[in-house]
Parts: C-alpha cells; sequence; structure tokens
C-alpha cells in the first residue's frame, strides 16, 4: 500500500559524470561522503547502494557510516567495481588468471563490506565479460567462465545474496550476461540459492524486453531479489529520470511486483548529467510514490478479467484511469 514503500538510488547517481567532449565531468568532483550529504537532502530516500572500493583508499568505514547515519541512510548492496579499465577483458572472463583472481578478492573484500553494513546484496555487473568481434572468444569458454565466476564466489559466501545485474552491451559490444533468459539460464545452472538477479528497467527496455514480462520471469524462477528504475529512448542506456518516457511500461512493471506480492526497495539508477541531482531523485521519487497510489486505485480484479481476454482496450483503459485519472 501507498505510504509503507521504500526508496534506494545507487550512490552514483550524486556523483560527477564525465563523457568523451566533457571529459573533466559536468560539474565538480565529490567525494563519497559529499554524496552521502547530497542523497541525504532527497525526499523520502532512505536507502542507498555504494561502490566499493572507494576512490579515496583513505577513507574509512567508519567515516562512511557516520556520514551514513547523520542522514538516516542505510545500505542496500555494495557494488564491487569489476567493470573498470584493469578488467578490460573481462573480470571473471579474463584470459589472465591473475586479473581474474584480482576480480574475485575485490568481490570477496566487497562482501565483507555487506557484512559490515548489514546491506542486502553484493551486486554484480560484470560490465568487462563479454566480447566486442566475431571470433575474439570461444563462446562455450567464456560462458562457462562467467557463470564459474559467479558460482566460485556465491559458493564462498553462502551467508550473503549476490545478484547479476544483465546489460545487453556497454561497456563490451555484447555483454555475457545480457538479457533476463540468458541471465536466468546462468543463475540455474550454477544451481545456488544465493545467486539472483537484480532487474534494470532501462536495461530491460533497450535490450528489448518488456521490463514487465522480464520481472515475471525471474518472479516465476523466485530469483528477482533486486530491481533499479530509470528511463530511456529505448536505443540506449541514457538512465533518465524514471518515468519521463515510458511511464505506462513503468506502471505495468510495478503492476507485475504488486500482482506477485515482491515486496523490496524500489531504486533509482539515474545519471542527471545535467541537472540538478537530489532535484532529479525527487522528480522520480515523487513519481514512484504516485504509482504507488495508482495501483491501489487499479482495480485488480478487472485488469485480470481484461488479460484474460486478451482485451487491450480494456485493460489500457483501467491502467490509464489509474495512472492518469479520467
Amino acid at each position: 500500500m501507498a505510504g509503507q514503500q521504500q526508496y534506494g538510488a545507487g550512490i552514483w547517481h550524486f556523483a560527477t559524470y564525465v563523457d568523451r567532449y566533457a571529459t573533466d565531468g559536468y560539474g565538480p568532483a565529490r567525494s563519497l561522503v559529499e554524496m552521502i550529504d547530497m542523497a541525504g537532502q532527497v525526499r523520502d530516500l532512505s536507502v542507498v547502494d555504494i561502490n566499493f572500493p572507494f576512490a579515496d583508499p583513505s577513507l574509512s568505514l567508519d567515516t562512511v557510516e557516520q556520514a551514513l547515519a547523520r542522514n538516516n541512510l542505510s545500505v542496500i548492496g555494495i557494488t564491487p567495481e569489476i567493470y573498470t579499465r584493469q578488467f578490460a577483458k573481462g573480470a571473471f572472463t579474463n584470459p589472465d588468471k591473475g586479473v581474474r583472481k584480482l576480480a574475485q578478492d575485490m568481490c570477496d573484500e566487497a562482501a565483507d563490506v555487506v557484512r559490515r553494513f548489514g546491506a542486502s546484496y553484493v551486486k554484480l555487473w560484470p560490465g568487462q565479460d563479454g566480447w566486442d568481434y566475431p571470433f575474439q572468444v570461444d563462446h562455450r569458454a567464456v560462458w562457462q567462465a562467467s557463470m564459474d565466476g559467479v558460482g566460485e564466489l556465491a559458493s564462498r559466501h553462502p551467508d550473503l545474496k549476490f545478484v547479476i545485474e544483465y546489460k545487453p552491451r556497454e561497456p563490451r559490444v555484447h555483454m555475457s550476461y545480457d538479457s533476463v533468459a540468458r541471465t536466468l539460464l546462468g543463475i540455474e545452472k550454477i544451481g545456488l540459492a544465493n545467486v539472483g538477479i537484480l532487474l534494470d528497467f532501462g536495461h530491460s527496455l533497450y535490450g528489448g524486453e518488456s521490463p514487465a514480462d522480464a520481472a515475471q520471469l525471474a518472479i516465476d524462477h523466485g530469483r528477482l531479489f533486486g530491481m533499479d528504475v530509470n528511463d530511456n529512448l529505448r536505443g540506449w542506456d541514457d538512465d533518465m529520470i524514471a518515468g519521463s518516457v515510458h511511464p505506462i511500461e513503468l506502471f505495468e512493471f510495478f503492476y507485475t511486483l504488486r500482482k506477485n506480492k515482491w515486496e523490496g526497495v524500489w531504486q533509482l539508477d539515474q545519471f542527471p548529467f545535467r541537472e540538478d541531482a537530489v532535484a532529479a531523485a525527487n522528480s522520480a521519487i515523487d513519481f514512484l510514490k504516485h504509482i504507488d497510489r495508482a495501483l491501489d486505485r487499479l482495480d485488480f480484479d478487472a485488469m485480470r478479467a481484461a488479460q484474460e481476454q486478451q482485451d487491450a482496450v480494456t485493460a489500457l483503459g483501467l491502467a490509464r484511469a489509474a495512472l492518469f485519472g479520467g
């Protein structure tokens, strides 16, 4: 019901963004503590996902914990940075076993930070695992290494959850974990109960999926451990303000979660390059709260009846009335 939902954000929402034109960034550089203090200014934001290792190696966990406490924030996940330049040929799939060990070690440290902060999971986004060119890799070997890397990690930490955030591409031209179906296939092959999916709404959109359908598939397999929302124009992972482009599909996504009684944090993964970060987060959360109230108004029985007949006109009418009024 409306009013009970928790909202979160990746701490990178409050970072300084760069691209290949503004290589010095849009806005001033910010420390992790400054980003946490900015997150604390967002209405109704209660949890954050934090990258690891920290950009400032001298920054202590105690200092981070103090910053979180003064801003009334808790940690939902720790995201090890296994997607940076040192992993250019992959983290779990790197041909150099020393680099593969480096990735495992980084994830082990992230697991310890999850325990320290009482977080929910280690989030794995192996963005460099995959390939760029035809004939570049042995596809069987790379896919097996993708699964083995996650499996070895999760086996060492059976007390923690590990979530895989799939994405079609970027930074690799083709990522190993590129879709909900392939990721589920890999997780089932890994065969561990503590490995699941973090479904990013924008990744699903630009991968050509229906995010609602992807969520249902992950739920049916008992593997939807977390989610992020944002928006894009389907051609790229633009990480725009949630609901700014695809409000109906976003509403269907949350309808699917509510229908299945999925309970978890509604988390933002947005990159406000040119926008005020706090204002962009407030804008998104305000719309997510509107969606939560709209779900309270929606006639689920009537929607179910319309869907049983594949009656698109009636179903859309019910959704529009609940979301937009009228």
